[in-house]
């Protein structure tokens, strides 16, 4: 998979494939935020995308290269716990490509009516993302759909666009802290750092709850492990990705695991000082960077608000403290 991941030039062309639909997201070092962390604090704004999530860019280069190639399908399925799922929806509805998508039950009620508004038919399978992901691949093989997965290298060529536009914004950063679902976001930042031939170390954030990339990079392997976060949708992961880890082995500095307390003290840290809505993997990276904040000073530090899409009752209750 290292092979494949995105060259400068390929990054720059996946950009031009992005701009069509959004402009670049902005990044700002938050006075507040900084004067909290006790260093320079910067914040890479994906919640200021059109689908509130940083996924849409890996979604808009997937569909390119699928037009690119001759090879768009008259339908998509793919799996989701949401913002990979308005991801494929808005690039289908773009292409005219049927669009379904397969969600555990109990996911993001607002997440689900978001991919329904972009033209997506929802199905409702299974208790988490694994078990979703697999009725997916059945499903579509049983219609002759095209599958979409969660990670791919047509991914990663449009989601390595977030970090090099960062990247290059803020060329002073010493360090980045990057949640990881599936992985996607995280390699991407590695695919950017490389392209750009830029000295940032880069430190993965896990939820403490779903340890499955922490796991398995210290055993060298694929460890499967249960998902028990009812705060980070977004990072709930019970398998990792093989060709994911092949990546994130080599380049990550470090992984840092993060709990849903510690997730939801950073949404109300961010909210107060930027007021930013961020979802529980939006927040996961600053709250890596709060944890070791003390190893920080001196240090020019980046984060991302990889997301804001989070269920309204779910944020008063997390903003209440409760």
């Amino acid at each position: 998979m290292s092979q494949a991941l995105p060259t400068l030039s390929e990054i720059e062309a996946a950009a031009r494939v992005v701009y069509r639909e959004f402009a670049p997201t902005p990044q700002y070092r938050w006075a507040t935020l900084s004067a909290r962390l006790g260093t320079d604090c910067w914040l890479k704004h994906e919640n200021h995308t059109p689908v509130g999530a940083f996924k849409v860019r890996g979604g808009l280069t997937y569909f390119d290269q699928l037009k690119h190639r001759g090879e768009l399908p008259r339908e998509v399925v793919s799996a989701t716990r949401g913002n990979h799922g308005q991801s494929v929806g808005w690039a289908a509805r773009a292409h005219g490509v049927a669009c379904t998508i397969v969600v555990p039950h109990g996911n993001s009620v607002e997440k689900n009516a978001a991919m329904r508004a972009l033209g997506a038919t929802l199905i409702e399978h299974g208790d988490d993302f694994q078990a979703s992901r697999e009725h997916a691949i059945e499903l579509a093989a049983a219609r002759g759909a095209h599958m979409v997965p969660s990670f791919h290298a047509d991914l990663l060529r449009g989601v390595s666009t977030c970090w090099w536009e960062f990247l290059r914004a803020a060329p002073q950063l010493d360090v980045l802290y990057v949640p990881i679902g599936l992985g996607s976001g995280a390699c991407s930042a590695i695919a950017a750092k490389l392209a750009l031939r830029h000295p940032v170390r880069i430190i993965g954030v896990v939820s403490a709850h779903a340890t499955t990339y922490a796991d398995s990079l210290a055993a060298g392997r694929v460890v499967e492990a249960p998902v028990s976060t009812r705060l980070a949708d977004g990072m709930a992961c019970r398998v990792a990705d093989a060709a994911a880890l092949e990546v994130l082995g080599p380049h990550l500095e470090r992984i840092v695991q993060v709990s849903d307390d510690q997730i939801a003290q950073a949404m109300r840290l961010l909210f107060a000082d930027t007021h930013n809505v961020a979802e529980g993997a939006g927040a996961a990276g600053f709250a890596a960077a709060w944890q070791e904040r003390d190893t920080l000073r001196g240090q020019v530090v980046g984060t991302t608000l990889s997301g804001g899409n989070v269920d309204s009752d779910m944020l008063a209750a997390v903003l209440n403290g409760r």
